[in-house]
């Protein structure tokens, strides 16, 4: 596969450049902003189950999609069809958001010439006869580890998206991005009881390093221990209660619960309950979280965004006080800010839109033996699945897939069904003690917004939450 976009988008096609670039000009003159976002992706997906090949998907789509921006108004046209009469339609199209109007074309995006990926397709590297074996020596391996292993899911998925970006003003930006991810899903059973545990990685890079057997070998045994930790928990109480939460994949519960009421569009339009408060304080002493898109090879990191933006290290809250929110373009234009390079969009067919990239909390000067030390009783939350949040109250719901009983500072039996319930910013004032090991996630990350799916990173150190609200199905004591 060739990485020279004018082949991708051009001499394959038979656009013509000149006359491409003249008609974005046209039709994004008298705007305020716009861009061409041109796409072309090969991606791959399979899945092994039940010691067999259940799925295996190979697709190649492309696409462009016209944007122009008038004020807060937005003309959006997109079409898989690389042709110059489909652009002439989506360029018609758009131009009717600048009727009545006059608007002045806002500057264009710095440029940078960092790169934080490898451009090299991981498609191709190896072959499907060499994926399929590696998903049959995962499947062996689980089966093998423990007689009570019942049931193995192993699935490898990969993409390689090459996308240019040509702008009203005639700045083209390009990239080519990466990005796999290998899971392992192992369920165990004892008697009528059965109980799963999983686990991925991934980023922005080949399959290489994933699939070295030291590598994937350690993912199962990860995945394995988790759901036989699962087969031996007890019901989960409920009441309130100090809550521990583990380094590294938790910060989701930061991501979903604190992460989006951040970002530009909720703030400028007031639905976010961190509206109006820069400059205020909004978590306790100590927390400072970030957003950064420009750490190398992560799932969530980007050389530029959606827009052409380079992407940056934006400060949100540092020693709890709010710093800042995540921008796009158009949502920093109107409120007065910079674009903090967080325009993203899940591909050609869908409009960019303020995005988190990899979301953490740095580090605090605990030791995390301390932190756990410090509790008489509560619930030790190692990892996450599923939840829900209100982004406009900030309330939330998170299901705990691991997690501990806390007995007089050590770790106790594990518990099964616990929820995490609270509120986004109370959560950051009711933490106490801050550990000194933030730790990234494995890249799994995915985040939906607007149906919308973008990847994402997020991490944390371990943390001590007082008086959280813990559902289960056991009665807490006294």
């Amino acid at each position: 596969m060739t990485t020279d976009p004018d082949d991708l988008f051009f001499s394959q096609t038979g656009l013509d450049r000149s006359r491409v670039e003249a008609q974005v000009g046209e039709a994004l003159h008298n705007s305020d902003d716009g861009e061409l976002f041109l796409e072309f992706r090969q991606s791959e997906a399979l899945g092994f189950d039940d010691g067999r090949l259940k799925t295996a998907n190979f697709d190649t789509q492309q696409g462009f999609g016209l944007r122009c921006v008038a004020g807060e108004s937005t003309g959006y046209a997109h079409a898989s069809e690389l042709s110059e009469e489909a652009l002439k339609r989506a360029s018609d199209a758009v131009q009717a958001v600048k009727q009545g109007g006059s608007f002045t074309l806002a500057e264009g995006p710095a440029r940078t010439n960092t790169h934080l990926y490898s451009d090299e397709n991981p498609l191709g590297a190896q072959s499907f006869e060499e994926k399929v074996k590696l998903l049959a020596e995962i499947d062996s391996y689980a089966r093998g580890k423990d007689p009570r292993v019942q049931q193995v899911s192993a699935s490898l998925a990969g993409e390689w998206q090459a996308v240019e970006i040509i702008r009203a003003d005639g700045a083209i930006v390009r990239d080519i991005r990466p990005l796999v991810r290998l899971n392992v899903s192992v369920t165990v059973g004892e008697g009528e009881r059965q109980e799963t545990g999983s686990y991925g990685v991934g980023g922005r890079m080949g399959y290489d390093i994933f699939i070295a057997p030291d590598q994937w070998r350690s993912q199962v045994d990860e995945a394995l221990r988790q759901a036989l930790t699962n087969l031996d928990s007890v019901a989960a109480p409920a009441g309130e209660m100090d809550v521990v939460l583990g380094p590294g994949w938790p910060g989701i519960l930061l991501h979903e619960a604190i992460g989006h009421g951040l970002e530009g569009d909720f703030n400028r339009k007031k639905t976010s309950a961190f509206a109006g408060l820069l400059g205020q304080r909004v978590a306790a002493p100590g927390i400072t979280v970030v957003d950064d898109g420009t750490l190398a090879d992560r799932r969530g990191s980007l050389t530029v965004d959606d827009e052409g933006t380079p992407t940056s290290r934006t400060v949100l809250i540092e020693d709890g006080i709010l710093k800042g929110y995540m921008q796009d373009r158009l949502n920093a234009r109107l409120m007065g800010m910079a674009a903090t390079g967080n325009g993203r969009r899940e591909s050609y067919a869908h409009q960019p839109m303020p995005r988190m990239t990899n979301t953490y909390m740095l580090s605090g000067d605990k030791d995390p033996g301390e932190i756990l030390a410090s509790v008489k009783k509560g619930l030790y939350a190692v990892s996450f699945g599923g939840g829900q949040v209100d982004i406009t109250s900030g309330k939330f719901v998170f299901s705990c897939t691991e997690a501990y009983m806390i007995e007089n500072g050590r770790i106790g039996a594990p518990v099964k069904g616990a929820t995490i319930i609270g509120n986004g910013p109370d959560v950051l004032t009711r933490v106490s003690m801050i550990g000194n090991d933030m730790k990234l996630d494995p890249g799994i990350g995915t985040c939906g917004k607007g149906g919308q799916g973008v990847p994402v990173g997020v991490g944390q150190p371990t943390l001590l939450v007082n008086g959280l609200t813990v559902g289960g199905t056991a009665q807490a004591a006294a």
